[in-house]
């Protein structure tokens, strides 16, 4: 089955769902609403499964290119001893690729240059779709509009059209923590290639990059809406006295490099990832808590499964049907699992809780990690014919 399918959104699922759905045959429009696509953002930890769905897709070789494999690290507390060590090479044995460490911007720029530069329109808004049309959906564009087969909703966390496609839906709401991420400016040598600890109420952790600099985050349990005059000085009054390298990563990093964003989620399922010839994608559809670093990855499987069922399938509403089968119970088990992971890592606050979560993370086997990441990294991309 070929057709036409308007993407909204150009963002990583935006753009790996086009990708998808070219190498199957279709004609793609991706509608962007920035009007520059700036080559910012932090760093992205890829498991297996999102390592096989750009396979799946054509671009794992460039991915692999522009990754850095995290193979040592593990999880400290604020003092520097070991809660758990990370096993990267164990990893890779298990499901044939660690768990690796990639710029946003690098893997934006890689699946942009899987797809002709005319897929892509920036500065392009839509806040509303129409389907009276039997068999196809209209998309208003400005003054014109254009229809297409398929509407792939991937516009972000905040959609406005899930929620116009599902009015008595809540919507996303605030996690309990806010997000501060920042880039060294320069390469900092480092012991180890991802690292989290958890503190009070908060987690301090990095990945490292294949050009030998690093990103930073802090996952701080807070009000939403706090802000800092001086983003950076806070965070060196937060963490400064922490283990080496948070404070030499901090130094590292310029002040204008650091990113702060309050961290929503879906944490209400939604019913339904379809809606006629409308399907939702990525974080528009199951916008989780970074604790298990899967959102990318998760993201990813979806475009994989959309363009597999179109391939395969009869009708659109048949691949719809499979693709929400399919996609809806998993993504939505692992966002149920990086929730309560949040709750028992970084947002436990009171000493006794600390210490028990500690205590038991120290006496777990070591199979018990593997097995962990094993329960979502272990996923095999279906075929796209």
């Amino acid at each position: 089955m070929s057709g036409s399918a308007v993407v909204v959104g150009g963002g990583i699922g935006g753009l790996a769902t086009a990708v998808g759905l070219r190498r199957i045959g279709w004609e793609v429009t991706v509608l962007e609403r920035a009007p520059v696509l700036a080559d910012v953002g932090g760093g992205i930890s890829l498991h297996a499964n999102g390592i096989r769905a750009l396979e799946a897709l054509g671009v794992g070789a460039a991915a692999r290119t522009a990754a850095r494999p995290q193979y040592t690290g593990g999880t400290r507390t604020p003092g520097g001893s070991w809660l758990t060590r990370l096993d990267g090479a164990a990893l890779e044995r298990a499901l044939g690729a660690p768990v690796v460490g990639i710029r946003w911007a690098a893997l934006h720029r890689l699946l942009r240059e899987a797809l002709p530069s005319e897929c892509l329109v920036i500065g392009t808004e839509v806040a509303a779709l129409d389907s009276s049309i039997p068999g196809r959906v209209r998309v208003p564009v400005g003054d014109s509009a254009l229809e297409a087969d398929l509407v792939v909703v991937a516009d972000g966390v905040h959609s406005r059209l899930r929620g116009r496609l599902f009015p008595d839906h809540p919507g996303p709401v605030y996690s309990g923590s806010t997000v501060l991420r920042g880039l060294t400016e320069h390469p900092v040598p480092l012991a180890s290639d991802l690292e989290l600890t958890w503190g009070k109420g908060a987690e301090f952790g990095h990945i490292t990059f294949a050009d030998g600099r690093a990103e930073w985050h802090a996952v701080i349990k807070a009000p939403p809406g706090i802000r800092h005059a001086d983003t950076l000085a806070a965070m060196r009054s937060r963490f400064g006295h922490w283990h080496d390298p948070i404070p030499a990563l901090l130094d590292a990093t310029l002040p204008d490099a650091v990113l702060h964003h309050d961290i929503h989620e879906l944490a209400t399922p939604l019913p339904a990832f379809t809606a006629g010839r409308v399907v939702l994608l990525g974080d528009a559809a199951h916008a989780m808590t970074p604790n298990l670093g899967q959102g990318a990855s998760q993201a990813l499987e979806d475009a994989v499964t959309l363009a597999a069922a179109l391939a395969t399938e009869p009708t659109v509403e048949s691949a719809l049907a499979r693709y929400d089968a399919e996609r809806r119970p998993r993504s939505q088990s692992v966002a149920r699992a990086a929730r309560q992971a949040g709750r028992l890592g970084p947002l436990l606050t009171h000493p006794l809780a600390m210490a028990l979560r500690n205590t038991a993370v120290r006496l777990a086997p070591s199979g018990a990690t593997i097995r962990a990441v094993l329960r979502f990294a272990d996923w095999t991309p279906p075929s796209l014919g």
